[in-house]
């Protein structure tokens, strides 16, 4: 039976589980238990800090006196930067293992957020929050860890082990919102960037659990080449397909994570109101995402993308259309966050499904590109049409229509393992 095929039940039910990768797939040398401990950890703390950077975009430029559209360019470069470096950190994690770029990752993040906090231009907080950051975040986010997993944890579990670490990642969002929204308001918002600089160094020792051993010769002289991995890959209409859809999903969790604070603030609502819609965000996606990994075990994975984006844009036109209310924007809060981070795990669950475990990292960076890509401008027009026209109307409809598209583009996706010369699936 081919790969990944629909596999039939008893009581004519169909069940689609992760595809059984070549005979020749080196055995697991870490427990799952550690892997997933380690990497949601990691997972946590490096979005769990990013996810919390719009808080700081009215102390910052009303203390420094820039304009929103200076932040949100910095926030754009950070995304674009995140996308621009996955590529590379895929290949070297895949290469010489995650556990160098997770370390160089962490301390990076580190200087990231401290240059922010010591920034008195708005060059100096770019090359802090835009370019230090944003390569931190290529190589302390799931790209990195995603590409252990899928090396690691048995392909039967790997869509819910990349789903338990996505889960992490927005139980760090829940967690780290309030603490920085007390970091602010207790300590200002220059110390509270330090504060966290310490924190993302913990992902330094947090590395130590994900060291893979290195591989062995003889099973290094079967790998496929980097090149040949890169034009299998772009050739392949299903990577073109994901890869499409991806970067409507860093459209919208972009502008929404960074300028939905400023937002509701415009519109009188108070600033607890941010901080409770963004906690609930990161609270609902520990459940979104954990359901999706649960649910691909029955339905196929690119049915599911379609219907998250197809929900995110309806969720989208109901909040821009309805009277806005706390208990509104909590509602909104609570549909986006089930759909927030739920389109990572299949997606990057399928890429490995169709090409195997070798690449991951970088074949992962490569669609995570389009994500940010997708981020940069979702960030940057919100602040610039913002500073135009006094509204972000435009773009909420930019991202609702953006939601139909991916839905659709996703359909077409076929999850098969790709077949090399040697005759045998990926």
């Amino acid at each position: 039976m081919a790969a990944d095929a629909p596999m039939p039940r008893s009581g004519g039910t169909t069940r689609y589980s992760d595809a059984m990768d070549s005979p020749s797939r080196p055995a697991p040398t870490l427990s799952m238990t550690q892997v997933l401990i380690c990497g949601a950890a990691i997972v946590t703390l490096s979005m769990g800090i990013r996810h919390g950077f719009g808080l700081w975009l009215q102390p910052i430029t009303m203390d420094r006196g820039w304009t929103r559209e200076t932040f949100a360019f910095a926030m754009a470069v950070q995304n674009l930067m995140w996308g621009l470096a996955s590529p590379f950190a895929g290949a070297l994690a895949d290469r010489f293992g995650a556990f160098r770029v997770l370390v160089v990752g962490g301390l990076l993040y580190a200087c990231g957020l401290a240059t922010m906090a010591a920034a008195t231009s708005g060059w100096m907080f770019l090359g802090g929050a835009g370019l230090f950051i944003g390569v931190a975040q290529a190589g302390t986010t799931y790209p990195i860890v995603y590409g252990v997993i899928a090396r690691q944890v048995d392909p039967a579990r790997r869509t819910w082990a990349m789903s338990v670490t996505a889960a992490a990642g927005s139980f760090g969002q829940f967690l780290m919102v309030p603490l920085d929204s007390w970091l602010i308001a207790g300590q200002g918002w220059q110390n509270a960037l330090f504060v966290l600089a310490l924190a993302a160094c913990i992902v330094v020792p947090l590395a130590f659990g994900l060291k893979e051993p290195a591989v062995v010769p003889a099973v290094a002289a079967m790998r496929q080449s980097i090149g040949a991995a890169l034009r299998e890959a772009f050739a392949h209409r299903s990577f073109q397909l994901l890869t499409a859809g991806y970067f409507v999903c860093g459209f919208q969790l972009a502008f929404i994570g960074v300028h939905m604070p400023s937002y509701l603030k415009d519109r009188q609502l108070g600033a607890e109101v941010a901080t409770v819609a963004l906690m609930l965000i990161g609270l609902f996606n520990v459940f979104g995402t954990y359901g999706v990994g649960m649910l691909s075990r029955r339905w196929a994975k690119p049915h599911l993308l379609s219907a998250i984006y197809l929900l995110r844009g309806l969720a989208i036109v109901a909040f821009i259309t309805l009277p806005l209310s706390p208990w509104s924007v909590y509602l909104f809060a609570a549909v986006m966050g089930l759909l927030w981070l739920s389109t990572v795990p299949p997606t990057n669950a399928v890429v490995a499904q169709i090409f195997g475990p070798q690449y991951m990292s970088m074949l992962g960076g490569f669609v995570f590109l389009s994500h940010q890509v997708g981020s940069f401008i979702g960030v940057w027009l919100g602040g610039r049409l913002f500073d135009s026209t006094g509204s972000y109307d435009v773009v909420w409809w930019l991202a609702a229509a953006l939601g139909l598209f991916a839905a659709i583009v996703n359909l077409p996706v076929r999850e098969t393992p790709v077949v090399r010369a040697a005759g045998q699936p990926a």
